[in-house]
């Protein structure tokens, strides 16, 4: 098993590497063995669905006072809730799932919390020992299937092994580089008996996350910052995930450089600080695309340069030297090479970075540039925040426009509110047009990109943040995919809100279409009507939204005018006893600006349509 990478502060299962078994044994079932343990690690969650060969697990489920179920329409929805629970809250989330089509359901979730670092266990169902290799009846390899997108997988064979494997497996997911982990448990392992005995002694061979960093690295890391003209900080998720939001602040005041947070990593430093040039990437700011590439320093945390935020790999930041910190090795040179690289958890690293930062000015070892808190730099990076701030352009025939209705909404939304959004347009848009000035308020499926994430990670956010107000934002492409875990909000008393951005079309799919295939839009139109130049409002609703949403035991709304718009949303933020769904029927045709086209340098970022900005050179010191 190998580790793989970005620090995390979870709650971890009290179990021990070593020494006796604890006297307290208990003659149970397997599953009844499975449950004590998930109430022992301390999961009080589960999302799930049962079927035959994890049905034994539920009888003994319906006993536990301290392991609520959650009872979903569709493992996908299991799958999601428990990764957005686990964003919202820190803590490993929990989906299980019979065999077979079961477990298949859940592959889609497992791989988008592998992408996005995401700890959650995965507990499926197995056909009996015997039958298993034969083709039974909903027997499927989910080990097999799920072992590319995994941090580690178990089978488990025999009921005396459960209460290990599932320590085991709650202590992978949340520690090191955080992901998922599933365990798969034979039929016949859970209705064996057995003996429970806590805390098991965990037998994890090779299982060493590194989370100090060299201290070696730490002092040539600190003096490429002071020596540096045009450092920037580029903060990926990881620092969320290793709780370093308050290190990262005290080292940004301290350098005075300017940070740029990645799509997972919004709210790690507040949108609002002075210092936040925005979020990089084929559709971030202006800014934080120039700043990357006009940098002579790019200090690399907890991210790992991947081809969304690059763009043409090999023209990307063509000036920069890097220092690339991340608690996995493996992230480390590989699409970037660093002239400093650093192992360790984030937090860690940036407490000894301040440290060492803090030593070179003690030293009097500080450059020009830092001594004048880079001023000439600043100079720049105001004058292309003034000439090409984020903005939008608001629709001639007087209805709603996207952006203003998702901003409307982060303006209006009460202190604290969780967001969670689809993925297209919508997506681009919430990152944009909302302040996120705390961590873990923005969940989004960055990775793997999965449409059909929003409403049961918001689902899943609210379960574990119960006295938190949590939106999600989705299109109404990405709210016919899972639009189903409505009904189990509603059955369930967990009351999320729910905002469908309806343009009528696959709105990042249109985008393109329009931009690079000659504006033919084929098959990207969801509402009725053949004339693809009209309006949604002007096509026939299917489905409409509100009946459906009322339906499934919601309160449903639509707005369609701009006057309308702020008391639609107060009156979905004033209803907290069940979901709320609002159908915002917005312009077809606003795309998402700034944009590096797929596959080209990011010096060829448009700020809009047939505008790229002329940055001229970066001012040296």
């Amino acid at each position: 098993m190998t580790e793989q990478a970005t620090g995390a502060h979870h709650p971890q299962p009290r179990a021990r590497s070593g020494g006796a078994p604890s006297a307290t044994v208990e003659h149970v079932t397997g599953a009844q063995s499975l449950i004590r343990s998930l109430e022992e690690v301390g999961a009080d969650t589960v999302f799930g669905i049962p079927g035959g060969a994890i049905l034994p697990a539920y009888d003994p489920m319906m006993d536990s006072t301290r392991v609520r179920h959650v009872l979903v329409r569709h493992e996908q929805g299991a799958g999601h809730a428990a990764v957005g629970y686990a964003q919202a809250t820190g803590k490993v989330g929990v989906c299980m799932a019979t065999s077979g089509p079961g477990a298949t359901n859940l592959v889609t979730p497992i791989a988008d919390a592998h992408m996005d670092s995401v700890p959650i266990v995965a507990i499926t169902g197995q056909v009996a020992s015997k039958a298993i290799g034969t083709d039974a009846f909903q027997e499927a390899d989910i080990v097999g299937i799920t072992m590319p997108v995994t941090k580690h997988n178990f089978l488990v064979r025999e009921a005396k092994d459960i209460p290990r494997t599932i320590a085991e497996a709650f202590h992978i997911a949340g520690t090191g580089r955080p992901g998922p982990v599933l365990v798969d448990i034979a039929k016949d392992a859970l209705q064996a008996r057995t003996t429970f005995s806590w805390p098991p002694v965990l037998d994890l061979p090779g299982y060493r996350p590194v989370t100090k960093p060299h201290a070696k690295q730490i002092r040539e890391a600190a003096k490429l910052i002071t020596q540096a003209k045009r450092p920037v900080l580029y903060v990926g998720g990881g620092v969320i995930k290793s709780g370093a939001t308050a290190e990262l602040r005290v080292l940004a005041e301290l350098t005075k450089a300017p940070v740029t947070t990645t799509l997972m990593a919004l709210g790690a430093f507040p949108d609002t600080h002075p210092q936040h040039v925005g979020m990089p990437g084929m559709h971030g700011s202006v800014t934080a695309v120039t700043a990357l590439q006009k940098a002579d320093l790019i200090v690399a945390l907890g991210a790992r340069f991947d081809d969304r935020v690059t763009g043409k790999l090999d023209s990307f930041a063509p000036y920069a030297k890097i220092v690339h910190a991340d608690i996995d090795p493996a992230e480390i040179g590989k699409n970037r090479a660093a002239d400093v690289p650093i192992v360790g958890d984030a937090r860690e690293v940036l407490a000894d970075l301040v440290q060492a930062v803090q030593a070179e000015h003690t030293a009097g070892a500080v450059g020009d540039a830092a001594a004048t808190g880079y001023q000439a730099w600043w100079k720049d990076l105001d004058r292309w925040r003034q000439t090409y701030p984020l903005g939008y352009d608001e629709p001639g025939d007087g209805s709603l426009s996207p952006q203003h209705v998702i901003q409307r909404i982060g303006e209006l939304a009460p202190e604290g509110t969780v967001y969670a959004a689809g993925v297209g347009q919508h997506q681009m848009w919430a990152a944009h047009f909302i302040d996120y000035d705390s961590p873990s308020t923005w969940l989004n499926s960055g990775g793997a990109g999965t449409m059909g994430y929003a409403v049961p990670a918001a689902m899943g956010a609210k379960a574990g943040q119960p006295g938190r107000t949590v939106w999600a934002i989705d299109g109404d492409g990405c709210f016919q995919m899972t639009n189903q875990e409505l009904t189990t909000c509603a059955l369930n008393n967990i009351p999320i809100k729910v905002a469908i951005i309806n343009n009528g079309v696959l709105g990042m799919v249109h985008q393109w279409q329009n931009l690079f295939y000659n504006q033919r839009y084929s098959n990207t139109t969801l509402r009725d009507g053949s004339d693809t130049a009209s309006r949604p409002s002007s096509g026939t609703r299917v489905p409409d939204f509100v009946k459906l949403s009322e339906a499934m035991g919601c309160v449903g709304l639509r707005c369609e005018s701009p006057d309308e718009l702020d008391a639609v949303i107060a009156k979905a933020n004033a209803i907290n006893d069940r979901p709320v769904v609002v159908d915002f029927i917005v312009h077809e045709d606003a795309m998402v600006w700034p944009m590096v086209a797929a596959g080209t340098s990011n010096d060829e970022i448009m700020a809009a349509l047939g505008v790229r900005p002329d940055f001229g050179d970066a001012s040296d010191d």
